[in-house]
């Protein structure tokens, strides 16, 4: 059976997310109550160090964070300390930043999570996922959240196939885990920590820590 605990993905130190993912097992079970976690996180915000904007009033930005003027942010979210969002960038509701990562430009996020540091390149799509701190998705790279037949989605490593009960579930990226340019992270993918998927990849199923997957389909561990 492999690994589906938060613990073993991501370091709970220093991040905002702590509550939410702390002893959650299986770790997707964070996306469906991320919401509710970024409503109760705003009550307790210093509100001295944010703005806040959006048609509904529900998008808290640090006044450290630098946001183009073309991003389009909806809520309910949270910009943390020290986030650069590049141009036409676009939250399209229900997005956790945390202080110091990078959404670069002409990203898309949809209910997701971004530790601390994390880095979406350019040309991302980012729907349903958690991004370990200092994660980063090359150029292109996309987690597709959605099965073509909209039927629930299953993880399957080998001949293990775990439900999730999650119609919409894209990808879980371990803390620092690289994911290479224009590959695609289909529906239920679980990256480990410091592992590598090489670009162009099509990737499905689960990818163990310090694991690197390459275009043929072939896993190895890194040295």
């Amino acid at each position: 059976m492999f690994d589906t605990n938060a613990a073993y993905f991501f370091d709970l130190q220093d991040t905002w997310a702590k509550d939410l993912l702390d002893g959650c097992n299986p770790v997707w079970e964070a996306l469906p109550a991320l919401r509710d976690f970024i409503l109760k996180l705003q009550g307790q915000l210093n509100l001295a160090d944010y703005q806040i904007i959006g048609q509904d009033q529900d998008v808290y930005v640090h006044r450290s964070a630098q946001i183009a003027p073309s991003c389009v942010l909806q809520g309910p979210s949270i910009i943390g300390p020290g986030v650069e969002l590049r141009p036409n960038v676009f939250i399209r509701s229900t997005a956790l930043i945390e202080a110091g990562a990078t959404v670069g430009f002409s990203v898309e996020i949809k209910n997701a999570l971004l530790l601390p540091g994390a880095n979406l390149a350019h040309f991302n799509y980012c729907g349903d996922s958690i991004l370990g701190k200092h994660a980063h998705l090359g150029a292109g790279a996309i987690t597709s959240n959605l099965k073509s037949d909209h039927s629930l989605v299953t993880i399957q490593s080998g001949t293990e196939k775990l439900p999730t009960g999650l119609k919409k579930f894209g990808a879980i990226i371990g803390d620092q885990a690289e994911i290479g340019c224009n590959a695609v992270l289909n529906p239920g993918s679980l990256i480990g920590p410091a592992s590598r998927v090489y670009p162009l990849s099509m990737f499905r199923g689960y990818l163990p820590t310090r694991h690197i997957f390459k275009q043929n389909g072939q896993i190895i561990a890194l040295q």
